[in-house]
């Protein structure tokens, strides 16, 4: 049977699709989880397991945990908030419960619910890594209350708080003023990748390929292996009309992504003529 665990959201926030944004979940399964052993009735083994688990257990939030956790390694995010939902109410004020809901729904991409779910969990307990989170979610939005969030965490997390509104800034098209945010960021924590990158993605969106391929330089002093930096420099080599520097940092990027799997590097490479 499955073993699965909730876990505080990794402060790094790394990929926005994934700042993200960002929220994980850390899990361990074992062979019973498959849900390949079906009953008559089309309930998986697994399942039947846990719904009989819960029934003897009712009080158990470890055990609906499982239940989640085994909806979500199934990719059934509707199953898995649903059974969330159901847990919360029977206990409206879980902070754990609303964790987990709002990370279901970020990664279900349902950003306005998942905005609404954190906004809960700070009225249950305004912490500071739950703040930024927040923040960061309001400024990949356009919503304004990412500079109220920033302002917030300007006490405790000021290298965060600036990258917050660099990003909100940048997302509403004022590339500068994100650029010198991302900056400000920089001086207080130089070993920021998002901030490097994001910097870097508003400077080539603004046509500073030049100066993006330098902010990305310094992105590879702090981590060689950063796949994203190899990526948005192929970008910048691309519009420099220098193909093959662009390939060789394509590939690199390619090379150094987890599971050797960056798609747009995959489909640069293809719109090149470049075959993987």
């Amino acid at each position: 049977m499955a073993t699965a665990y909730f876990c505080v959201l990794a402060a790094s926030m790394t990929k926005i699709i994934l700042f993200a944004f960002a929220i994980v979940f850390i899990s361990c399964t074992n062979n019973n989880s498959s849900p390949g052993n079906t009953q008559a009735a089309g309930i998986p083994e697994a399942e039947k397991k846990l719904r009989e688990a819960i029934s003897t257990h009712p009080d158990s939030l470890l055990l609906k945990e499982k239940l989640v956790q085994y909806f979500r390694d199934n990719n059934n995010y509707s199953e898995a908030i649903a059974e969330t939902d159901k847990a919360l109410q029977k206990d409206s004020l879980s902070e754990r419960l609303w964790y987990m809901k709002a990370t279901l729904l970020f990664e279900n991409e349902d950003t306005t619910k998942a905005i609404a779910a954190w906004e809960r969990i700070i009225r249950i307990n305004p912490h500071p890594e739950y703040i930024k989170t927040l923040g960061f979610l309001y400024a990949i939005t356009k919503d304004p209350m990412a500079i109220a969030m920033s302002d917030l965490m300007m006490r405790n997390s000021p290298p965060e708080a600036l990258f917050i509104k660099g990003l909100y800034y940048s997302k509403m098209g004022d590339k500068e003023n994100a650029i010198a945010f991302f900056n400000e960021c920089l001086k207080l924590n130089y070993k920021d990748l998002m901030a490097y990158r994001e910097k870097a993605i508003a400077e080539y969106e603004i046509g500073k390929y030049v100066e993006a391929l330098k902010t990305l330089e310094l992105a590879l002093t702090v981590k060689q292996t950063y796949d994203e930096a190899y990526y948005w420099a192929g970008r910048c080599y691309e519009k420099l009309g220098k193909n093959k520097e662009a390939a060789e940092n394509y590939q690199m990027a390619i090379q150094f992504a987890q599971g050797n799997d960056y798609p747009e590097a995959k489909d640069a490479l293809g719109r090149m003529g470049i075959v993987q």
